[in-house]
């Protein structure tokens, strides 16, 4: 399946200038989607994940049904001030800013093997600091993954795992 026919590019979104992948269509069509998750599994079944880190927003639509097909664990990683309880966060600076990231103090136990996954790779700020805030945790992070990844961009140079993505553009 060439999973490329289901993703929509639409420019000048949101700004002028930005090229926006749009994965709607693929969340969409049931068969096209269904795969694109057993795609991924596949992939990353051999590293036995105990949990699967989805980062906000996009990134839940994937890990959610990936740990469900998995049949393990789903974590949130959110932005700062969006989780309740107590959290530990991050901060990290963007190209042109600076954000912060969290994830809930009992989400993960030490030692426990993780796989994060995001909808997209571009510059892998999000990922690399996601991946640190995992390993503040004590978790072991054993592999990544993503819908589509913009190899032009070298986000895989920040990340520290292994990376799987289910779409490449230039």
């Amino acid at each position: 399946m060439n999973f490329s026919d289901y993703i929509a590019t639409v420019p000048d979104f949101p700004n002028p200038g930005i090229l926006f992948y749009d994965i709607s269509p693929l969340l969409a069509d049931g068969v096209a989607w269904r795969h694109a998750i057993e795609t991924i599994a596949n992939y990353l079944a051999p590293y036995k994940p105990e949990k699967i880190v989805g980062i906000e927003s996009r990134g839940f639509l994937v890990a959610a049904p990936l740990a469900m097909h998995m049949g393990i664990g789903f974590v949130m990683i959110r932005k700062k001030g969006k989780l309740p309880g107590r959290t530990k966060q991050l901060s990290y600076d963007l190209e042109y800013g600076h954000a912060s990231i969290e994830i809930q103090d009992q989400a993960i136990n030490p030692g426990q093997n993780l796989v994060v996954v995001d909808d997209i790779l571009a510059t892998g700020g999000t990922m690399s600091a996601a991946i640190k805030l995992l390993q503040q945790f004590g978790g072991n992070v054993l592999a990544t993954a993503y819908l589509i990844e913009l190899i032009s961009l070298m986000g895989r140079k920040k990340v520290n795992a292994p990376a799987f993505s289910l779409i490449q553009y230039s």
